[in-house]
């Protein structure tokens, strides 16, 4: 059994409170911190949503003698900042708070951070530890650090399969407009929970069509995902429930340029829709996406081996035919199980 350290026991706990602001916090990244002073946290904070104060400022904040902080440690899972964005930056509130020494998680690779928040402390006397639960502290943060550092979203594919392979049956237009269940109602509450922690989800022309998906979040509070869709050739008509204009959508298609209220139609190339929607993501600041399907859809992303998770929901049904479902190489990491139905989720080995 592995033993915590004394600083890793600390940085645990500002990795859980980073984690309570899942999917709030865009474009920011998930950020814990606590203050201990001879051994007992004084205060503790996290980073609750953009443009509100970051989690050292929280922390610090939290402290009630004051007087304390000249004596005490500051932990905190993600470099402080050095840049003054929608707030100052944290380093100088742990300078002028006389903080002498700070343990940091993982250093930020974000450009206007990366390595001089850590230069800024140390040059006014501060101990700066790092790599303290570095593993787990870049984990939590992998769709922060895969925007800034690969130039597009963290793509999630997502996929529901029957327990001999096949995530659809062989469609004709008699039974398009309607899902084909093949997980029960605690899985398909996980998706939408899934769905309230990623900025955008994405399906092809064919689900959108066969399914008439909405898209939404129905069954998880939270903030709803950009939709996005492919239809190339702009098949989608006005009973589409993606194009009711109830909430922000994307119609990527090689015809037409135009917003339409909520609606907004994107102009790619037919030879690389799948790089131009991807840099499109990127340029809005959307750092994960979520792929729904299709078949086809996901298919080519797992052939150009543009994916960073899977997450392959099996049902305890059986269709013996159909649409037979993607098969990805990576590595598995975990299972989840919703009574007849389990969640396995695969992570790329790029």
């Amino acid at each position: 059994m592995n033993h915590l350290s004394i600083d890793e026991k600390y940085m645990q706990r500002c990795l859980q409170l980073a984690q309570l602001a899942e999917g709030n916090t865009y474009p920011n990244p998930m950020v814990g911190s606590v203050v201990v002073h001879n051994g007992r946290i004084i205060g503790e904070g996290y980073h609750r949503k953009s443009g509100e104060p970051h989690a050292e400022v929280n922390a610090v904040h939290s402290v009630k003698d004051k007087s304390l902080l000249k004596e005490s440690t500051l932990y905190v899972n993600l470099e402080p900042c050095a840049h003054y964005g929608k707030t100052p930056p944290c380093s100088k509130l742990i300078i002028d708070h006389h903080i002498p020494k700070v343990v940091i998680g993982c250093i930020d690779s974000f450009s206007e951070v990366s390595g001089k928040g850590v230069a800024m402390m140390e040059a006014e006397g501060i101990e700066v530890i790092s790599g303290v639960l570095e593993a787990e502290s870049l984990e939590l943060n992998r769709r922060f650090f895969t925007y800034h550092n690969k130039k597009r979203p963290y793509i999630i594919l997502k996929w529901a399969e029957t327990l001999d392979g096949f995530i659809d049956i062989e469609r004709t237009q008699e039974n398009y407009g309607q899902p084909t269940w093949i997980t029960n109602e605690w899985a398909r509450r996980a998706v939408h929970k899934q769905r309230s922690t990623e900025q955008a989800i994405l399906v092809g022309t064919y689900t959108a069509i066969k399914d008439n998906p909405s898209l939404t979040l129905r069954d998880w509070s939270g903030i709803q995902p950009l939709r996005c869709v492919i239809d190339k050739k702009c098949q989608l008509d006005e009973s589409s429930k993606l194009l009711d204009g109830s909430c922000a959508t994307v119609v990527y298609n090689c015809e037409q340029s135009k917003i339409d209220g909520l609606t907004e139609y994107v102009k790619v190339n037919e030879e690389e829709v799948q790089d131009q929607l991807l840099t499109d993501l990127w340029q809005r600041g959307v750092q994960s996406v979520i792929v729904e399907g299709g078949q086809a859809t996901l298919q080519h992303l797992i052939a150009s081996n543009l994916w960073d998770e899977a997450h392959q929901y099996v049902g305890d049904v059986v269709f013996k035919a159909g649409i037979p479902a993607p098969k990805v190489k990576g590595t598995f990491i975990r299972q989840e199980s919703f009574g007849s139905s389990k969640l396995l989720v695969h992570r790329n080995n790029l």
